[in-house]
């Protein structure tokens, strides 16, 4: 995975700061008024997917400060507006509305969901505001919502195609399989798994699903305990409020397995509800959070964001958020302004920026980045490097 060297990451600032041109304005207004360029932050903030957003948030208020501090984007400071979607899908409608209705905004950034951006996205679209997710990690969204979409992070098809690489490979050819059927997200995570894992000629000897909400899962246990066939591992395509309870009632019920997901398990609560039960887990995600292991980049990411924060970021998704602030601002750069389609024609040019969880490249007609995968290993309480992996072969959006 191609990182940014932190010297070329105050570079940029730098570039950014001295870029000479005034902002054009987008459709209901400048955004760039009294000396300043808006740009809307759209994060559950509160509700059951604040373990990312909260994070990814914080990353992107990171960026938005150390450019403003270096003397702003194109010469105008940074107004960094956020609203709080509560992980609620009318909450999050509406407050899309309010951004492009009352704070005018002319570039958005946000969201670590699917249903967040297909919930928001449209009313983006219609004003034609580009708009780049931090982490929802459909392949489908640019689809789905228009030209205007952009991803920050890799498709769930990558890192799918990488979980069952890295499991059929390490841990047999017999998966048991188990999705929570009421997010878009794990939905098509988990689809993706099994196709990659068939092809590869593994079998799923059960596969089950959960209502997003449910708390507990022994009747999945019971079923798993009357296989003939103990399964090599058990992938679970879960959310991060569900992953720590199913692994914890995994592991109390005797399945002691490799337990192996996507990013939704990046987060601090899998260890503090599961706690030692934890081990044995793998997941993948965008890079790993690692004062000690992880790359330079990094390393002093952390550093910042525990100076800014008073501790280490909780996961990927901060990192997701910083890179997201800047990857618009290298656009806007390039753009001389915020005019849409400028901006949105700066970002298909986009080729090889280099951010701290990887390099994006877009185009005309890809506006899905192919990023390398981080995979996880959970031992001894922590979070590990166990592999960083560019997948053989990626299923189809």
């Amino acid at each position: 995975m191609n990182e940014r060297p932190w010297a070329k990451r105050f570079a940029v600032a730098a570039i950014v700061a001295l870029a000479v041109g005034a902002c054009n304005a987008a459709p209901g207004g400048s955004g760039a008024g009294g000396g300043t360029i808006s740009i809307g932050g759209g994060f559950a903030l509160t509700g059951d997917e604040s373990a990312l957003d909260l994070p990814a948030s914080n990353g992107a208020k990171l960026a938005v400060k150390e450019i403003n501090a270096a003397g702003g984007l194109l010469g105008k400071q940074i107004n960094f507006i956020i609203h709080d979607s509560q992980y609620k899908m009318d909450v999050t409608a509406q407050t899309a509305k309010q951004f492009v209705e009352q704070d005018k905004v002319p570039l958005f950034i946000g969201y670590t969901d699917t249903d967040s951006v297909l919930a928001s996205g449209p009313t983006f679209q219609a004003a034609k505001i580009p708009f780049i997710t931090v982490g929802a990690t459909s392949p489908k969204i640019p689809s789905q919502v228009g030209d205007m979409m952009f991803l920050a992070c890799f498709g769930d098809n990558v890192q799918a195609a990488v979980g069952a690489e890295y499991s059929f490979a390490k841990f047999g050819k017999n998966a048991y399989f188990l999705w929570d059927k009421g997010v878009e997200y794990t939905t098509l995570l988990g689809q993706y798994f099994k196709s990659r894992f068939t092809e590869l000629g593994g079998s799923i000897v059960l596969e089950e699903s959960y209502d997003d909400k449910a708390t507990d899962f022994s009747a999945q246990i019971a079923k798993i305990k009357a296989l003939a066939t103990k399964p090599d591992f058990y992938y679970v395509a879960a959310m991060p409020y569900n992953i720590g309870p199913i692994v914890k009632q995994f592991r109390d019920a005797g399945i002691d397995g490799p337990i192996v997901g996507g990013d939704g398990y990046d987060t601090p609560d899998l260890l503090t509800v599961a706690g030692d039960a934890a081990n044995n887990v793998f997941f993948t995600t965008h890079a790993l959070m690692d004062a000690t292991g992880g790359t330079d980049g990094i390393k002093k990411f952390i550093a910042a964001y525990n100076t800014e924060y008073g501790h280490d970021p909780e996961n990927a998704f901060a990192a997701l958020g910083y890179d997201t602030v800047y990857l618009l601002a290298d656009a806007v750069t390039r753009a001389n302004g915020t005019d849409s389609a400028a901006v949105k024609k700066a970002l298909e040019e986009t080729k090889d920026f280099k951010g701290i969880t990887g390099s994006v490249t877009f185009g005309a007609d890809v506006h899905v980045p192919q990023k390398g995968v981080t995979m996880i290993a959970v031992e001894g309480g922590k979070f590990t490097l166990g592999a960083e992996v560019v997948p053989e072969k990626v299923p189809a959006p």
